[in-house]
């Protein structure tokens, strides 16, 4: 049974208003900034292609924690985003933003969190600890978020 919605008068004009700021056209981008390096100079955006993807050249297997994240996360980003939209009364600069900074936490999290696959023996005995993915927090702490007009 189909339902209908009657608006009209100023509830009309609201949500016309409304959703001409949901077409605002803005975007919002998450992810490494292109030109972040690490002190040496080397890519950040590249190290975490390489941890991404692996490098079957050096023996070092795929870590996938924007893959994993995007698997275990995205299904709650466009309630997220709903609700940041409704919070903020409709104003969709600060509503990606606030989908950014979630987006942000839960890829950090994952970086985080991952364990498996397990580092080599000779990994570990160089950084003196187990953890992949985590060795300056460099990487982990370059995950940004941008919103584009």
């Amino acid at each position: 049974m189909a339902s209908s919605l009657k608006v009209s008068g100023n509830g009309l004009k609201a949500l016309q208003d409304r959703l001409a700021k949901l077409k605002s056209g803005k975007s919002l981008k998450v992810g490494i900034v292109e030109s972040a390096t690490y002190p040496d100079g080397t890519s950040v955006a590249m190290v975490a292609a390489t941890n991404e993807f692996g490098n079957p050249a050096n023996n070092q297997p795929p870590r996938p924690f924007m893959r994993n994240t995007i698997v275990r996360k995205s299904g709650e980003w466009g309630g997220a985003l709903v609700s940041a939209v409704n919070h903020t009364n409709g104003d969709m600069r600060t509503a990606l933003a606030l989908l950014g900074e979630k987006m942000t936490g839960d890829i950090k999290e994952e970086i985080n969190t991952l364990t498996e696959p397990a580092l080599a023996e000779s990994t570990i005995k160089a950084k003196g600890f187990d953890k992949p993915l985590i060795d300056t927090g460099i990487m982990r702490d370059r995950i940004d978020y941008k919103v584009d007009e």
